[in-house]
């Protein structure tokens, strides 16, 4: 599922301009209206575009401290884990991975002692054995996807050039 050049500009446009209507997106591209329609469309079916809503921040609504929680899980026991991490709000991603845990969760609080209650609270679940917990202090390069996007479109030609 590659993106050609074209899927690249009208991506980056859009998430440099999120409330662009697809008229001014078609002008600011230089192709026809129907263009920008069809291939946001493709886009969205195919999942590369995800959402159209707002982007929250934890920090936003009075979530200032983020953690990242590894978590070893009891052999056999990850769907009852995931299911208990589920019910708790204050975790918004688990990611299962590979190494010496099993699950990685990013969890925000209003505090430290709310993080250490969340902590308390996962370990309540005899699905899990061991958390090991790592405080984010700062953010030193926040999600972005625009270099991927723009990369893509020539990496892309890159592998038609070899074939």
């Amino acid at each position: 599922m590659v993106i050609d050049e074209l899927d690249s500009r009208l991506l980056v446009t859009m998430r440099a301009h999120p409330r662009i209507g697809l008229t001014e997106l078609a002008r600011l591209l230089g192709v026809a209206r129907g263009t920008v329609q069809a291939r946001v469309e493709k886009l969205t079916a195919r999942g590369v575009i995800a959402d159209f809503g707002p982007t929250v921040t934890p920090e936003g609504v009075g979530y200032p401290i983020l953690a990242f929680v590894s978590l070893q899980i009891s052999q056999g026991r990850l769907a009852e884990a995931v299911q208990a991490l589920r019910a708790l709000p204050e975790i918004l991603e688990v990611y299962g991975t590979s190494g010496q845990s099993d699950l990685l969760c990013r969890v925000v609080a209003r505090s430290t002692p709310e993080l250490q209650e969340v902590i308390a609270r996962i370990l309540a679940s005899p699905a899990v054995q061991r958390t090991d917990t790592t405080v984010a202090l700062s953010v030193q390069v926040p999600f972005r996807i625009e270099p991927l996007l723009r990369a893509v479109p020539s990496r892309a030609a890159e592998a038609t050039a070899r074939t």
